[in-house]
């Protein structure tokens, strides 16, 4: 999801915690040794979107980016308030896209077609390195581009791509059984950034967790605790590795774009990005190594 200069069921953490418990007392049963959990200590970020139906966001964590995005060429206008983004009173929080524009909103192509939101916890949370985690349910259709990603946290000072970006899961509508994790940065960018796809089912039929290990020298994506893709500074071509910096949280679903393509007729409005959790912890998770996917 490149950045623009225009903008700048629920698994609790209970639940984790006793599953977690369980599960080393399973293994220690069957003589395979402790599983290795997370401490509560190293939660640094956690919002389970716990609240009333129609409430709004936490903004002592999250606030919103308004406007258009020229750059990605998308079609929507993202607004403020609880229109495109409240909770539903089941622990989700949904983003919705519509096909509206009833503030009379100017987009880069005219008068804006549709409404969706966009999520950052800039100036509230950043971190470098660690477990940044998500259970979501994507949108479907054509021209939706739903993404839960990182972005340096120095990008007013150095700018984009120098900031670093981290996609931990963007989908484009056209491939409804493929998500994508990418890096950006300095001469491996937009369509050139480096990452994978990660096959599985149709990823809008149901909640999946998507998920980012960043340690330093080495950065994991994994889908459902699947790791499909690690990345090294090998791996940038003798480019700047720029993934040694706090970058913050974004969650945003676009309509339309220079990837996805623009809706089309088959194309059902009002689409929805529904997101469980987002948890990050200080310490990155390890995969055993049958866990790991081969990359496409």
């Amino acid at each position: 999801m490149t950045v623009t200069p225009t903008l700048r069921r629920s698994r609790r953490i209970r639940t984790r915690a006793c599953l977690a418990a369980l599960l080393t007392t399973t293994l220690a049963t069957a003589g395979v040794g402790p599983a290795v959990a997370s401490s509560p200590h190293d939660v640094t970020f956690s919002d389970d979107f716990d609240g009333s139906a129609g409430a709004g966001v936490d903004l002592g964590k999250w606030h919103f980016e308004t406007g258009d995005n020229v750059n990605n060429h998308e079609r929507e206008w993202y607004t403020d308030g609880t229109d495109n983004a409240a909770l539903d009173g089941q622990g989700d929080l949904v983003i919705t896209a519509k096909r509206e524009n009833p503030g009379n909103y100017q987009c880069w192509y005219g008068p804006c077609e549709y409404t969706s939101a966009r999520l950052s916890t800039a100036g509230q949370f950043t971190q470098a390195y660690g477990h940044f985690e998500a259970r979501m349910k994507i949108p479907r259709g054509q021209g939706m581009w739903p993404a839960f990603w990182l972005l340096g946290d120095d990008i007013g000072d150095v700018g984009w791509p120098q900031c670093g970006e981290l996609d931990i899961m963007e989908n484009v509508g056209f491939e409804p059984t493929t998500v994508h994790g990418t890096m950006h940065g300095p001469g491996y960018s937009g369509a050139n950034g480096i990452g994978a796809g990660y096959d599985g089912p149709v990823f809008a039929d149901d909640f999946h967790t998507y998920a980012l290990d960043w340690s330093p020298g080495s950065i994991g994506w994994s889908v459902d605790g699947n790791l499909y893709e690690t990345r090294t500074p090998a791996d940038v071509g003798g480019n700047q590795w720029v993934f040694d910096h706090p970058f913050h949280i974004i969650l945003n679903l676009a309509v339309g774009g220079d990837w996805p393509g623009d809706p089309d007729d088959s194309t059902q409005f009002p689409q929805q990005l529904v997101v469980d959790y987002v948890h990050v912890t200080s310490s990155a998770s390890a995969f055993a190594p049958g866990q790991r996917r081969k990359v496409r």
